[in-house]
């Protein structure tokens, strides 16, 4: 198998087939196209033609390179021409009768020194290789949409599969300018195996009618920095793709968190599959279109909510970062805030902080001197709670300690007028504990911020059984005018981005468990192949352990699930003393400060 691999076959001429082509040809290679649809073959071929054309006008490319990329680029419609090929890769549909009846066809064509791959990111590459004459040379490889802007690939190893195959086909994907990362053989690999578990998750929560589509999606790209939202990403995989994947995943792990959601199998029964069918979870002005169109689960246009009463002054209780954060951003926007902590001193030193965020602001060209000044002059600290007798909001950012809040909560009904909306900024902990502390819980509600919250743009609203229409209303026209993006959600374990974000990490850490993958290929996979800003590992060093652990011991309380259990390995960890980055060691190691 020591091959240069120069002439490559691609079996399957859809989008990623394509996609796939024009990246082996702008490597240099000579590529076979196989497809029995003449449409497909055209398809590619043009798309290429396009693509090159482009890169022509851009000056990344000359015109005598784009004539040359083209030559060795030949379609056929029969299996037969890749008799010549090196390496086979086979990317046509999810099905183990058809891929396994290409690898047989192929057994009989090509030299039995070439590899044959395969593209699926579903099935067992196992059971396929199983049905070759050559199980030795059969492999996985996994590239991601759009394959020529992706940098990901991942290299499928079967239990036959020969190691000097390992090692060609993960040359060739450094030569084509991506990022190999080795993984074994299991349904979904380490990025679909942690991404569609998420995405399963997302649409069991709008299918249970907890949050809409557009608030889970918002909550996740602005919660999280990702650049879809899950339900118009399961939109663009495909729906009907998601559910194969899924069933896959759970006839191999039987976790729950893999059971396809039953709205997926409904929308793929009806053919609503996503973009490709015009319709899925979004309505889309044609079949393949991106451009979302308004239907009749589109909510109606903002600014029309009705407001009781004004909010012009907000007391904010808490010294950390957190609380200083919460307190910026009102001053900034125009609010009076009072700023209270446990005595002057910790007062003080949490508005002194908020000036050197916003002489950072300044520096940065972000803020006028005179916004600064304006904005500190709105910040009044104080050293208690008996400060805040005439705020018409205060919002609470103490340690997230169910019994401290329920304190502060019976102080602040003392303390406070009436008609004061009282706010908790908990991230995992029940609103309506907080709300049953007080003799007013119609005026208790949930305002969840993301750290840090001057820069980040999400608040999850969370109101109770017991929340009056006109605090859920009046809160978030508040949050619009500080100028965050208000998502709804009910008073249950994790809100929305925590309930689908940390079964996701406590999955990461599950791979490791086993072996599967090593911290640094997980990471790189979610960075490069779904586009996180963070890998787990990253993400949960950033965010503590000891943080991570108490909110899934939460989820798990909650929701009973097995699959929510905490990592055994996470707790370990958190026993160790070893929280991440705040420690100097979590996950990783870190240099001390």
């Amino acid at each position: 198998m020591d091959t240069p691999l120069s002439t490559i076959a691609v079996v399957g001429l859809g989008t990623m087939g394509a996609g796939i082509a024009e990246v082996l040809l702008r490597a240099g290679r000579e590529v076979i196209g196989i497809d029995i649809s003449a449409d497909a073959a055209r398809g590619a071929v043009a798309a290429v033609e396009a693509s090159t054309a482009r890169a022509v006008t851009r000056g990344r490319i000359t015109e005598d390179e784009r004539t040359a990329l083209l030559s060795r680029f030949r379609t056929s419609a029969e299996l037969g021409a890749a008799a010549t090929a090196e390496l086979v890769i086979e990317v046509v549909p999810e099905s183990y009768e058809l891929k396994q009846r290409v690898f047989r066809e192929l057994d009989a064509i090509v030299a039995p020194t070439a590899i044959l791959a395969t593209g699926t990111n579903a099935l067992s590459v196992t059971r396929l290789a199983a049905e070759s004459a050559h199980p030795e040379r059969v492999l996985g490889l996994h590239f991601f949409n759009p394959a020529p802007a992706m940098k990901l690939v991942e290299v499928v190893s079967s239990v036959l599969t020969a190691p000097p195959a390992v090692d060609a086909v993960t040359a060739l994907a450094l030569e084509l300018g991506k990022e190999p990362v080795a993984v074994g053989d299991r349904p979904g690999f380490v990025a679909d195996g942690l991404l569609f578990g998420y995405l399963n998750q997302a649409a069991a929560m709008y299918e249970s009618n907890y949050a809409s589509r557009e608030d889970i999606d918002a909550a996740m790209k602005l919660g999280c920095g990702l650049p879809m939202g899950p339900l118009a990403l399961l939109d663009l995989i495909g729906i009907d793709t998601a559910r194969t994947v899924l069933e896959a995943m759970y006839s191999a792990s039987h976790d729950r968190l893999h059971a396809p959601a039953p709205i997926l199998r409904q929308l793929s029964e009806a053919g609503l599959t996503g973009r490709k069918a015009g319709r899925g979870f979004y309505t889309y002005e044609a079949a393949g279109s991106a451009v979302v169109v308004p239907d009749a689960l589109t909510p109606a246009a903002s600014g029309g909510e009705p407001v009781a009463h004004g909010v012009r002054s907000v007391g904010v209780a808490g010294s950390g970062t957190m609380a200083s954060g919460i307190a910026e951003v009102f001053a900034k926007a125009g609010y009076e805030v009072v700023l209270a902590a446990r005595g002057r001193e910790k007062a003080d030193a949490a508005k002194a902080r908020i000036a050197k965020s916003l002489a950072r602001s300044v520096d940065k060209g972000r803020l006028s001197a005179d916004a600064r000044d304006a904005a500190l002059a709105r910040i009044t600290p104080a050293a208690s709670l008996d400060a805040f007798a005439d705020v018409d909001l205060a919002v609470e950012a103490v340690a997230e300690d169910l019994a401290v809040k329920q304190q502060l909560f019976g102080t602040l009904d003392k303390v406070c007028k009436p008609g004061a909306i009282l706010a908790t900024t908990t991230s995992s902990l029940p609103v309506v504990a907080c709300a049953r502390a007080t003799s007013r819980p119609r005026d208790v509600i949930g305002m969840h911020f993301f750290n840090p919250a001057p820069a980040m743009k999400l608040v999850e609203v969370v109101r109770t059984v017991l929340t009056s229409d006109e605090v859920h209303a009046t809160v978030r026209a508040v949050t619009a005018e500080i100028r965050k993006h208000p998502v709804d959600c009910g008073d249950r374990a994790g809100f929305i981005v925590n309930a689908l974000l940390f079964p996701y990490l406590n999955n990461a850490i599950k791979m490791v468990e086993e072996h599967y993958a090593t911290l640094d290929d997980i990471d790189a996979a979610m960075k490069l192949g779904g586009g996180y800003p963070m890998g787990p590992f990253e993400l949960l060093d950033v965010v503590g352990l000891d943080v991570s652990l108490a909110i899934e011991k939460v989820l798990h309380a909650e929701f009973r699930d097995p699959g929510l259990a905490p990592a055994p390995l996470l707790e370990h960890l958190v026993a160790a003393g070893c929280l991440g980055r705040k420690t100097g060691r979590g996950f990783r190691e870190y240099a001390r400060r």
